[in-house]
């Protein structure tokens, strides 16, 4: 005999929409509490508050609030994420300038991107929104929409800091990572050209997600020398600057570091989540994987940068990679070679920076 939260959760597909909104309003906090009520029945609960995205949006907004929760049981999470007309539906929904759900559509997106089956991002394609200026390509509309809508300048209802989530996930495979550095046709610009501007962004998620995804790109050697170019990704200040306090360096180091590292305001801070300090770190060691990386790096002076985050930011998260990327750089290379090379190819890919999952 069904209990009386079973009988509440065969509600949601009630066809009296007043039922169904007191159904999925009382039921939002047991998809926290009480999970299992919702894996009944091979999962039919979770197939009805999939259908509750087309509803009256405070229906829907309760489904998707109940579908975030409930995506962290990795059996939710394979229904959902597996689900191709699901996918399709939210990711049509989403782009709309007048939707009001979009924030929480773009967490449940960032909950799903950590399965597999959402690599297939990439081939995905609907038609854009004028408004949104895109292409028919959905990580280029996704990209579009995290730029255009930060604060509601998109959609008065929604950030969508929650995608950068999404990148951060999508960014541990190697096709996903081509993407972010490949120049698109509709607008000649490299994806992740757009995301670096945020790395100093008030949003800590957005700040935090986007510092992931470069870490992950970085893991594309090939394009370490256009990370480094000003003509190319030139993503160095960006890094640097999240990481930088309002210390004092010697003329002689502050005159050889990136113009945008030099005469900082005296009222300059570096990033107040250590993770975030952390994963820019860790992005520097990574690019320390070429000799002309290395050497570039130490032209520019980053050593002080790092000599200074090391005694500033207490976290022993921080100083560790912070000891790890000194040893790098100040190590002697004479006669060293492509020997260097190898061993700290083997240790940014074996020891300290695997793909982060936000």
């Amino acid at each position: 005999m069904p209990t009386e939260l079973e009988e509440l959760v065969g509600f949601i597909s009630n066809p009296n929409p007043q039922i169904r909104a007191l159904a999925t309003e009382n039921l939002v906090p047991y998809s926290l509490s009480d999970p299992a009520i919702f894996k009944t029945e091979e999962l039919k609960p979770i197939k009805h508050l999939k259908i509750l995205l087309r509803d009256d949006p405070k229906i829907a907004e309760h489904a998707l609030t109940m579908l975030i929760n409930l995506t962290s049981d990795p059996d939710v999470l394979e229904n959902v994420a597996t689900d191709d007309k699901y996918i399709n539906l939210l990711l049509s929904y989403i782009i709309q300038t007048d939707e009001k759900n979009a924030n929480l559509e773009a967490m449940l997106l960032a909950n799903l991107a950590k399965h597999d089956s959402m690599r297939n991002i990439l081939s995905r394609k609907q038609t854009a929104p004028e408004a949104l200026g895109s292409d028919d390509l959905v990580l280029n509309q996704l990209m579009d929409l995290f730029v255009k809508g930060q604060d509601g300048s998109y959609n008065k209802d929604a950030d969508y800091d929650y995608l950068a989530y999404v990148f951060a996930d999508l960014s541990k495979y190697d096709d996903v990572r081509k993407f972010f550095i490949t120049e698109q046709d509709y607008n000649k610009v490299i994806p992740l050209t757009k995301l670096k501007v945020f790395t100093e962004h008030k949003s800590d998620i957005r700040r935090k997600g986007v510092a992931s995804t470069i870490k992950n790109v970085a893991f594309d050697i090939d394009s370490h020398p256009s990370f480094m170019s000003s003509e190319g990704i030139d993503i160095l200040p960006y890094v640097l600057l999240p990481i930088t306090g309002n210390e004092e360096y010697d003329v002689d180091e502050t005159m050889d570091m990136l113009p945008d590292l030099q005469l900082l305001p005296p009222d300059k801070k570096r990033d107040a989540d250590t993770t975030i300090i952390q994963t820019h770190v860790e992005t520097l060691m990574l690019l320390t994987t070429t000799r002309e990386g290395r050497d570039y790096m130490r032209d520019v002076k980053v050593y002080p940068i790092i000599r200074e985050t090391h005694q500033r930011v207490e976290d022993a998260g921080v100083k560790e990679a912070c000891d790890r990327l000194v040893q790098v750089l100040m190590r002697d290379e004479e006669g060293e070679g492509e020997d260097t090379e190898a061993r700290i190819k083997e240790l940014v890919e074996d020891e300290d920076n695997e793909i982060v999952e936000v």
